[in-house]
Order: structure tokens, then C-alpha cells, then sequence
């Protein structure tokens, strides 16, 4: 429940923020969501926050009900899995990268589909233990070199995703349906208007 306005901690603005350049950053900032703290990086102030607990507990309602389970990584995470797979260079400066004291390499994670992989690859040891369906919904981070558009595309996110690991590619397809059957109920219970638009 919402505190007395005059108690609440809100400020608003009268003229949009000098660096806004999209719709959605300027009314999210003169609105008292959210309020810069460096390019690309906001603090969630308590409206902006009551709002995106309540997006992430839909999503999480919806992703539930759909047989995913939630997992959370860590968002310091070690460089050797994105070495693995080229990642750690093919990001380029986009990565954050840093050592810890002992000169280990390790990012701040940009996305996670290493870290489900060999997650599942550790607990699992046979194709019966499949189909299984993970998601999570954590900060991620991207040193864009404009980050202008406000959350949009900032250098520190909130993101879901989610990962199915299939024994076909039948289940892939099955999997694939799951996922776009349950983003439509997120987007109807959140009243978005969208359009699904092939990725190839």
C-alpha cells in the first residue's frame, strides 16, 4: 500500500533531464522513478521500485505456471567460461572486466547462457533428467559507449531470461511455443501492445 504522499520519498520534475533523449527516460525520471546516479546507471527510487517488483512478480507468476524454475547467478562471474566460447573477446570494451587480488579475470555479466549451460551440465549426467527450463531475473551489466536512452539501454540492467535444455528438436519446438505462449500473457496482464516479428 502506497504511504501518505506527504510522507512519501518523491520528487518530481517540471523540465525533462538534459541527457534524456527517448520518451520513456524523460516521464520515468520527471515522474520520480528513477533519478541518475552516472550515464547509463539509475537509482530505483521507491515508485519506480514498487513498480518493478510488481512487472517481476508477473513475470515470475507466468514463468512458474509454465514449469520454469528460477535460478539466480551472481553478477561477478568468472571470465574462464566466456574464454570458452570467445565471448571474452568478441564482447570487446562492452565487457566490464576486472581481476580480483590474486590477478584472476573476471566480469561483471552481461548475460548468463555460459553460466545455465554449465550449470546444468554440472547437476545433470543424462538426457533423462531432461527437458528442464531455467530463468532468472537479475542486474546485468554493459559498458555501452552512449548509454542515452535511459533504462533502455543503460550500462547496468534488470533482465529476465530464461534457458530450455531439450532432448530434440521437437521439444526445442515445444519449448520454444511455451516461452512465446507465456511472454503474450506477461505482455497482456502489463496491457503492452506488441508485435511478434521473426529474429532471422
Amino acid at each position: 500500500m502506497l504511504r501518505n504522499l506527504s510522507t512519501f520519498f518523491l520528487r518530481t520534475l517540471r523540465e525533462d533531464p538534459a541527457d534524456a533523449e527517448v520518451n520513456s527516460h524523460k516521464l520515468l525520471v520527471r515522474a520520480g522513478y528513477v533519478r541518475r546516479c552516472a550515464p547509463g546507471i539509475y537509482t530505483w527510487l521507491p515508485l519506480g521500485l514498487r513498480t518493478l517488483r510488481k512487472i517481476e512478480a508477473i513475470v515470475r507468476e507466468e514463468m512458474d505456471a509454465m514449469g520454469a524454475q528460477e535460478v539466480h547467478f551472481p553478477g561477478l562471474i568468472p571470465a574462464e567460461p566466456y574464454k570458452a566460447t570467445n565471448r571474452w573477446e568478441e564482447y570487446g570494451p562492452t565487457l566490464f572486466k576486472l581481476n580480483d587480488r590474486k590477478g584472476g579475470d573476471y566480469l561483471l555479466a552481461p548475460t548468463h547462457e555460459e553460466m545455465f549451460t554449465l550449470l546444468v551440465k554440472d547437476m545433470y549426467s543424462s538426457y533423462k533428467d531432461l527437458p528442464a527450463t531455467l530463468y532468472q531475473i537479475q542486474t546485468k551489466y554493459r559498458d555501452e559507449a552512449r548509454p542515452r536512452a535511459g533504462l533502455i539501454r543503460g550500462r547496468e540492467f534488470v533482465m529476465k531470461d530464461a534457458y530450455s535444455f531439450d532432448i530434440d528438436d521437437q521439444g526445442l519446438d515445444a519449448s520454444y511455443q511455451a516461452e512465446r505462449d507465456t511472454y503474450e500473457r506477461i505482455f497482456q496482464r502489463l496491457g503492452l501492445r506488441y508485435v511478434i516479428v521473426s529474429a532471422m
